[in-house]
């Protein structure tokens, strides 16, 4: 048994709204003339090479939706990239549109909160982070009017969308390894795998270094580095001496 990992990314439809002007508008709910809804998504299990891509030009609306439920509650945990304020409630606002339960709950791993919590990059874009790393870029293409020639079913504009999608997965497995040993609260990998030898919490790796002592307001642990991805960890095993646990203060 071990870990699944799913990256994903969605593409979205704009919202078509009345307006009467284009700065600071307060819209009311009366001038929504069409809703925003999920184009299309793309997703990849973590180390695997398939990659999967559904789309209401390509599969239709329930086809896509049916099978971003079942990847997602198959799903351990999910890489996505600001999907904890958009991808994920967006994909949940359709399962509740059409009829579904709650996928089983799910570790989100969102490499934006990572990107934002641990550097101090000049943009945080993913476009921008995987160039900072040395990875290629995202797929270049004609902005907005992409999105709303996909709306209108133009199929050159789909190919791109395609291309534009499925690269966005490929960046996110790849920044996700390059920020792993980062990453604050990721799941415990080490739970999912088999075997008994002490694991890496972030990669599952088995090649842990001693790196010295880990001092908590109370108890002394030994702590680890993993050098397969570099995280840093401590052990299990409380190591205070006895006279320190005898002798020692707590702050209160």
């Amino acid at each position: 048994m071990s870990i699944k990992i799913l990256h994903i990314d969605i593409e979205t439809a704009p919202h078509k709204v009345y307006a009467w002007g284009l700065w600071k508008q307060d819209i009311h709910i009366d001038n929504i003339v069409e809703p925003g809804y999920t184009l299309c998504f793309a997703a990849k299990w973590h180390k695997e090479p398939g990659m999967i891509f559904k789309s209401v030009f390509h599969d239709g609306e329930h086809d896509m939706i049916k099978t971003a439920h079942e990847l997602i509650e198959e799903a351990d945990a999910v890489v996505h990239y600001n999907g904890s304020r958009f991808d994920m409630p967006v994909l949940n606002q359709e399962f509740l549109q059409h009829g579904y339960q709650p996928p089983s709950p799910v570790k989100q791993i969102d490499l934006l909160h990572t990107a934002r919590k641990q550097f101090k990059l000049p943009s945080n874009k993913l476009d921008y982070v995987a160039r900072f790393l040395g990875i290629e870029g995202k797929v270049k293409h004609k902005g907005m009017q992409l999105w709303l020639d996909c709306m209108d079913d133009d199929e050159p504009s789909w190919n791109v969308m395609k291309r534009y999608n499925i690269q966005d997965v490929r960046l996110l497995e790849k920044v996700y390894v390059h920020l792993m040993p980062w990453i604050k609260n990721h799941p415990n990998v080490a739970l999912y795998n088999d075997g008994t030898r002490a694991q890496c919490v972030n990669c599952g790796s088995n090649k842990l270094q001693k790196r010295g002592l880990e001092r908590t307001k109370t108890q002394i642990y030994q702590r680890y580095q993993c050098t397969g991805c570099g995280k840093w960890q401590r052990g299990r095993t409380n190591d205070t001496p006895a006279d320190k646990k005898e002798n020692g203060l707590v702050s209160i």
